[in-house]
């Protein structure tokens, strides 16, 4: 993959990408899937979408991150559960 030539769009998707809770990389391949989709290609309407989609996500009023750390957190349940190699 090669690196975001353009500052602004990187620094977007890296805005999107830690609102998400996820890698960069990811958040720029969800941008341009989503800009492929709506049939977007120049780079400033791709800026434009990423920060639309930050406005969405920050809209949502969820957090990611809370989300994903309630995702790691192991049931009393299956606290010393341990499976073999």
């Amino acid at each position: 993959m090669s690196p975001p030539s353009d500052r602004a769009y990187a620094t977007a998707c890296g805005r999107l990408a830690s609102a998400l809770g996820i890698s960069q990389a990811s958040a720029r391949r969800q941008v341009d899937l989503r800009a492929l989709r709506e049939g977007m290609r120049s780079s400033d309407e791709k800026l434009a979408l990423a920060e639309r989609m930050l406005t969405e996500t920050e809209a949502s009023g969820v957090d990611r991150g809370d989300l994903l750390s309630r995702q790691l957190v192991s049931l009393a349940s299956e606290e010393y559960f341990m499976t073999e190699d």
